[in-house]
Formats: structure tokens, C-alpha cells, sequence
């Protein structure tokens, strides 16, 4: 029988990634996503989570945070849609990542690598067709490195198709899309058969777990309930934002959609559309980046 457990959905993406007693499919992933150079052998997991107890904790932070051996800071996260402010909001969590290691007299030499990870269910940047993307700070004219020490990696799965790109000859990044694409729909008896290495047969047992387990079944079960639910919210902001764009600009419209939307999830009062048309782009620009940063801090 399939596993029947998504590991898209946050909630089992992290018990794949952020578990302390599973560490070695973390540090699997990460040898994949950096083509094992350098070669990562151990990782410790910063935010475990078994601190969420009960299924409606359903703004628990889901993303995992990791150090590796060789001192570098990790985001990764999971994320099945895009949404504005994404490549902002990786790019905060990395830059949050890398000031949060300074202490009182640290030196500045000291501060260690902080990479933000998205794994994403959807196409940000569907003008290249590359899995992998990684995104440091350079000199575009030039090429000049000024450091690698904040970096953030897109891992886009709809790119991967095993029907252009067979799973016997994948990359182990590719391998690793194949899984959260496809473990759901296989048993772990064909994890394994077509994924040849440990991890996954390790992974696929972590999801075997989720799916026998009442509790850790509900917990997933109630996570996958406020995905579904929130990509509805989003989608239904989005057509509003048009519906208005269509009469005041789709740029003001993008942000009326989005600060109402913020709103709502925030439990805040609800703007009206008059509120929000008497203010300037400016104005709403700021409100738009207020509420961000308030769901962020939730999240």
C-alpha cells in the first residue's frame, strides 16, 4: 500500500529534516543540494519539532534550523506555492541567520556561512529550466565574489520529471525531488527499490511512521488542512487584487489584496476598499511591509 503521507506538507517535511534522531537524511539532503564539497558529516538540529504538541498549534514555525561540522548556519524551509515578498522573506531569514550569531566582543571574521534552503512545490523562476538555483553576493559586471557567506538555494520540483530524466541515472538532488514529488503515491518497498540509498529508505519510514501513528497522523493531517486552507486564502486575495488592479492599477491592487489577506491571517481588522484607495502607493507599500514583518515574526 502507498505511504499516503505528502512530504511537501510542512509538518512531515520537518520531521524528515529537522529531527534529531533522523539526522543522517538531513545531512543527505544538505551533501545533495552543496554536491558533497565540502563533504557534511554531521549536522545538529536548532529548532526540534517535538516542542509542537497539539494539531491547532497551526502557526507553529515548521521551517528547520541547523548548524553543520563545518560551522555553517541553515534556513530550509517548504514551501507549495509562491507568494509576494517570498525571495524577500528567504533573504531576511538568511540575513537574520548570519547578524543573530554575534555576540558582545565576537569579531566580525568569525561569523559563519547562513544559507536560507526553499524547497518549492511551484515555478519561481520558470524562464530557466535549472532544478538548483543559488543566489550569492557577486559583482554582476565583473564576477567578483564580494562573499558567499549569505546564500540562499531555490530546489524548484516541478522542474524534475522522471519521464525526461530517469530516477536510475538521477543526480542525488534529483533523487531528492523525485521523493517529495512521488513518495506519497509509492510504498517503501519501491522507495527503496528506486532510490537505492539508506536515507531514503530511512525517510520513507519517517513517513510510514506519520501515516501508523494516530497522533502524529492528526498533526499532519491538521497542518495539511490550514496549507489547503491559507492557498485558498491566497488564491481569493489574488483575485481580488486583480478585480481591483483592473480599476486603480495592478500594483495598488497586488498590495490591497495582499494587506487584506495579511490582515485576515493576523486575526487584525479588515481594511474596506475605500480605506485603502484613499492611500497613496507609498503608504500602501509601508503597511504591505509592516504586515510581512508581523507574519513573519508568527511564523
Amino acid at each position: 500500500m502507498a505511504i499516503g503521507i505528502d512530504p511537501t506538507v510542512d509538518f512531515a517535511f520537518k520531521r524528515l529534516l529537522g529531527n534529531p534522531e533522523h539526522t543522517a537524511i538531513t545531512v543527505h539532503f544538505l551533501n545533495a543540494v552543496f554536491g558533497g564539497t565540502p563533504q557534511i558529516t554531521q549536522v545538529e538540529i536548532l529548532n526540534p519539532i517535538f516542542d509542537q504538541e497539539t494539531p491547532d498549534d497551526k502557526l507553529a514555525i515548521l521551517d528547520v534550523k541547523a548548524t553543520d561540522d563545518q560551522g555553517r548556519w541553515f534556513n530550509i524551509e517548504m514551501q507549495t506555492t509562491t507568494h509576494a515578498g517570498l525571495r524577500q522573506w528567504l533573504a531576511f531569514y538568511a540575513a537574520s541567520l548570519y547578524v543573530g550569531q554575534m555576540r558582545s566582543g565576537d569579531l566580525y571574521n568569525a561569523l559563519r556561512p547562513a544559507i536560507s534552503i526553499c524547497v518549492i512545490d511551484a515555478l519561481l523562476f520558470p524562464s530557466v529550466p535549472d532544478l538548483h538555483l543559488d543566489f550569492r553576493m557577486r559583482n554582476c559586471r565583473h564576477g567578483l565574489v564580494l562573499t558567499d557567506d549569505i546564500q540562499i538555494h531555490f530546489l524548484e520540483l516541478p522542474k524534475y520529471n522522471p519521464e525526461m530524466h530517469s530516477v536510475a541515472d538521477a543526480t542525488p538532488l534529483e533523487k531528492w525531488a523525485y521523493f517529495f514529488r512521488f513518495a506519497s503515491q509509492l510504498t517503501p518497498e519501491e522507495i527503496g527499490g528506486q532510490l537505492a540509498d539508506l536515507e531514503f529508505s530511512e525517510a520513507a519510514g519517517v513517513l510510514e511512521m506519520i501515516a501508523q501513528s494516530p497522533h502524529e497522523r492528526e498533526m499532519y493531517e491538521a497542518r495539511l488542512k490550514f496549507e489547503r486552507d491559507q492557498e485558498w486564502r491566497l488564491s481569493a486575495a489574488r483575485n481580488e487584487g486583480i478585480e481591483q488592479g483592473i480599476e486603480r492599477g495592478i500594483e495598488r491592487g497586488e498590495y490591497t489584496g495582499q494587506i487584506r489577506l495579511l490582515q485576515r491571517l493576523l486575526g487584525l481588522p479588515e481594511s474596506q476598499s475605500g480605506e485603502l484607495a484613499a492611500f497613496g502607493i507609498d503608504q500602501l507599500r509601508n503597511l504591505f511591509t509592516q504586515l510581512q514583518t508581523q507574519w513573519g515574526d508568527r511564523r
